[in-house]
């Protein structure tokens, strides 16, 4: 399983991902699950994945790859971060083109989805979430934020807790807070943690980190929310009968 989010804030975007993967019990690995197409002071676009690892990991090659040899159109050339985003779906599409008939010959489908976001120069921070069938829907002001994933565990708390007007580092705090009780409750997702905040108009990636086993900060974060969580709790009335 796989845990992943981006959010859209007045002041940025933030980004995370977990790193493990599995196959059943006997068959866990770790795998970045976020990668950084990045050209400072033209464009910052950031992808989160989740799915089948290796339609995953294809479709991000697909682009790397038209990226490397200059085919158009690609990502260097995008005007747009809609664009970038059709021009993601289409790899997605082309990939399932390709593999999509042997898959189902194996009862299994092609199965890779993608939270798209960052900045070309030119226009506003976007943000946006591809489904496996290519088709997406972007971020507004209704809906700040996407997850992909085991999701239900975290998003309680960002939905308490963020806003369009939430700064990036209380954004950045809440997340792992969210990353936190998610792998508190289901052991399919696991550090490390990747973790980006973009700040608007930079175009550039400045505020990166990983978070691995044994982490200070993680750890002194996840034990204050338990704690805070349990005073709080007993502060609460009693119930009348």
């Amino acid at each position: 399983m796989t845990y992943c989010i981006g959010i859209m804030l007045d002041t940025g975007l933030v980004f995370a991902s977990d790193s493990r993967t599995h196959a059943g019990v006997d068959n866990i690995a770790r795998f970045c699950k976020m990668t950084v197409f990045e050209r400072p002071a033209d464009r910052v676009i950031v992808l989160l994945s989740s799915g089948n690892l290796a339609g995953t990991q294809a479709v991000i090659s697909v682009l790397k790859q038209r990226n490397e040899k200059d085919e158009m159109p690609n990502l260097w050339g995008a005007e747009s971060m809609f664009n970038v985003a059709m021009l993601v779906a289409d790899a997605m599409r082309d990939v399932d083109r390709r593999d999509g008939q042997h898959l189902a010959a194996s009862a299994i489908s092609f199965n890779a989805s993608f939270i798209l976001g960052g900045q070309i120069r030119g226009e506003q921070p976007r943000l946006f979430r591809i489904y496996t069938q290519g088709n997406f829907i972007e971020a507004s002001l209704e809906t700040p934020y996407f997850q992909t994933g085991e999701t239900k565990y975290g998003k309680p708390i960002i939905d308490r807790v963020i806003t369009r007007s939430t700064s990036l580092d209380d954004a950045a705090k809440c997340v792992l807070v969210s990353f936190d009780s998610t792998m508190c409750s289901n052991l399919s997702v696991g550090m490390p943690i990747d973790l980006i905040c973009y700040q608007r108009d930079s175009l550039a990636v400045k505020r990166r980190r990983r978070f691995d086993e044994g982490d200070a900060y993680f750890s002194k974060l996840g034990q204050q929310w338990t704690e805070g969580t349990r005073e709080v709790f007993n502060r609460m009335p009693s119930l009348d009968w």
